[in-house]
């Protein structure tokens, strides 16, 4: 038989679960949950303080990233938040969090603090910034091309939308980002790939249908790029060779790429590229 006590901190551990497994104790006392409880739960073994001073506690298994953000005072922002939302994110040398300017007592090792107001209101129960916070804070901290293919990321999955991001008050880097960004790159290589080749003055078309299949890029009006990623294997490699061929025999000339050259090698993918241009590979007969 479960007792009162036992099935009185049962609800709080619902609680703190239905939270992500960090919360506030202010929040729980808002939704009627008595202080006792709580108490009652921590001796149990069922809850662990996790912050003092700001009344956080947390599920013993909860995230250690949103423990360690609610210890510190922080939140979990740029990309490191954006590898959690299952963003494209090229690397993350360490942590990167976010506090209100001019906090004082935050502590957070070699993590990259970032102290810029958000732009959209975190409330004090946040603990991950929105997407519209991260991906300001990424186009502050990154280099052009990682941003972008964060950016374009979030637009593919459909995490925010150009139009509402456009409304918003956004930093300068940001908002040349929302200008370029496109929800068509079907991965973060496309946008990797893209962005470099903008300087060659030649049209750009992502995601192009030609003979009943999207090709990856389609360079002026006959050149093919396609960029293959891990699952270009099996049944998937052969329909791959099958559209190869029949492109070639409408007139097209296609150069098939691997992520490894892009990312590793991408100087001689250029020059593969910049030598089909220049003998007219990419123009119509």
């Amino acid at each position: 038989m479960v007792s009162d006590e036992e099935d009185k901190w049962a609800c709080v551990v619902a609680a703190v679960g239905a939270r992500g497994g960090v919360a506030r104790t202010p929040t729980l006392f808002a939704a009627g949950i008595g202080r006792p409880a709580v108490d009652q739960g921590i001796r149990a073994g069922a809850l662990v303080r996790v912050r003092v001073r700001r009344g956080w506690v947390a599920l013993p298994g909860a995230d250690p990233f949103l423990v360690a953000a609610a210890r510190a005072g922080v939140v979990l922002t740029c990309v490191t938040q954006a590898k959690r939302l299952g963003l494209w994110v090229q690397s993350e040398d360490r942590a990167h969090v976010a506090a209100p300017p001019h906090a004082g007592g935050v502590t957070v090792g070699n993590a990259t603090v970032h102290w810029h107001l958000p732009i959209v209101p975190r409330p004090p129960d946040q603990l991950v910034d929105p997407v519209e916070n991260v991906l300001a804070a990424v186009a502050r901290c990154q280099p052009y091309e990682r941003a972008r293919v964060i950016w374009e990321s979030a637009l593919r999955q459909g995490l925010v939308r150009r139009e509402e991001l456009g409304r918003l008050r956004l930093p300068p880097a940001a908002r040349t980002l929302c200008a370029d960004a496109s929800p068509f790159s079907d991965s973060g290589l496309e946008t990797l790939v893209i962005t470099r080749l903008r300087w060659l003055g030649v049209p750009l078309l992502q995601q192009a249908w030609i003979l009943g299949r999207p090709v990856d890029l389609l360079i002026g009006e006959r050149l093919v790029l396609q960029i293959d990623g891990g699952h270009h294997v099996g049944a998937q490699r052969a329909a791959d060779v099958e559209h190869d061929a029949l492109l070639a025999l409408q007139g097209f000339h296609v150069v098939r790429v691997t992520y490894s050259q892009v990312v590793d090698d991408w100087i001689a993918v250029q020059a593969c590229i910049m030598r089909a241009v220049a003998q007219g590979f990419h123009l119509a007969a």
